[in-house]
């Protein structure tokens, strides 16, 4: 027998080994990246907190000898302090956003290094023979619930910076725009309040949007269908989107974890649709019997290379891998259909009970 004919396919439990072992290389990897850009933008943070420093020292000589400055001194002063406190606050917030990262990876670098370590420790082993794999072959599941959460808190996190803490530092400036003003023009200082009220408002407005999207507190009290009907008229009110909801079959209330996740999937879905799709029309369609759980959102947006969806940026920005992660975890499928000027099409199926 020659030697080819002589290997032996690898097992099941070796070939996780060797998985986790190529992930655990591609972590550590993506580690030193981070520490590296870590280093670079606290690097940068930090000269521009000096050039912060510089500018707003320069600004108070300006308003100290207010009268005797061109107008066009004053505007262009205001505007590189405003400018330097925006670029610092967009990297500090990347800084922290890279931290967190980095601790994240740290730990799932941790879990896989444990199992390598158990793997190579044959004493520890579960007897194959005796059924044992079975237990091994409950850590990939584990692996991917791990890897979903991470993909989550790098989302809300994105979420958060772009949207409230966005808003935060706009409120910050225009209420340092409105003291200043007051020692030089009342008159426009008033005005300049009268839209930070506005402001105030609109930014208290988007919090709290934001904070009920995280877990509306009626889908604790009743359940998956009456939450949706709320969320869709909401969504439609804030975003002034044709947001078509038609539910068929039986309605009840099924596991509460099921639940949560149909309603963040077609959460998601809308959302992407009004900001990666620019989309005007919404249809969500779901239908439930004993067996099954059907969800249908279709949208009239742009639509995209189906290249778009299987790889790449916009696949982390959309929150696909995460959405495919929670589906699959309950043992359902997804399916997203989508071409350039055409929409698109995502239809869920998730077994019940």
């Amino acid at each position: 027998m020659d030697a080819t004919s002589a290997e032996t396919p690898q097992s099941p439990f070796a070939q996780l080994l060797e998985n986790c072992r190529r992930e655990y290389q591609q972590v550590q990897t993506e580690l030193k990246e981070i520490d590296l850009l870590i280093k670079q933008t606290a690097a940068e943070v930090e000269r521009l907190v000096q050039r912060n420093a510089q500018a707003t020292t320069r600004l108070r000589q300006i308003e100290a000898a207010f009268d005797t400055v061109p107008r066009e001194d004053i505007r262009e002063a205001y505007t590189t302090v405003r400018e330097i406190q925006q670029r610092l606050f967009t990297m500090r917030g990347q800084l922290e956003k890279l931290q967190s990262d980095q601790k994240n990876l740290s730990r799932y670098a941790q879990l896989l290094r444990q199992v390598l370590e158990v793997g190579q420790s044959p004493p520890d082993l579960p007897d194959a023979a005796a059924g044992g794999l079975a237990e091994t072959e409950a850590i990939p599941p584990i692996v991917r619930v791990i890897e979903a959460q991470e993909r989550e808190r790098r989302h809300l996190a994105r979420r958060i910076h772009d949207g409230p803490a966005q808003s935060l530092t706009n409120l910050i400036l225009q209420a340092e725009i409105c003291e200043r003003l007051f020692e030089i023009d009342p008159e426009k200082a008033r005005a300049e309040l009268t839209n930070l009220k506005s402001a105030v408002v609109k930014t208290f407005k988007e919090v709290k949007d934001f904070i009920s999207t995280l877990r509306p507190m009626m889908l604790d009290d009743l359940g998956l269908i009456p939450t949706l009907r709320r969320y869709v008229e909401d969504f439609k009110e804030r975003n002034e989107i044709d947001v078509t909801l038609n539910i068929t079959g039986r309605e009840h209330r099924f596991a509460t974890y099921k639940e949560v996740t149909i309603f963040r999937v077609i959460q998601e879905l809308m959302n992407n649709a009004r900001d990666f799709s620019q989309a005007t029309a919404i249809q969500v369609g779901l239908d439930i019997d004993d067996r099954r759980v059907r969800v249908v959102v279709e949208d009239n947006g742009r639509g995209f290379e189906p290249t778009e969806l299987s790889a790449g940026p916009l696949v982390e920005q959309m929150g696909l891998d995460t959405m495919r992660e929670r589906i699959e975890m309950l043992q359902g499928r997804i399916q997203i259909d989508t071409q350039p000027g055409k929409g698109m099409r995502v239809t869920i199926e998730v077994p019940l009970p």
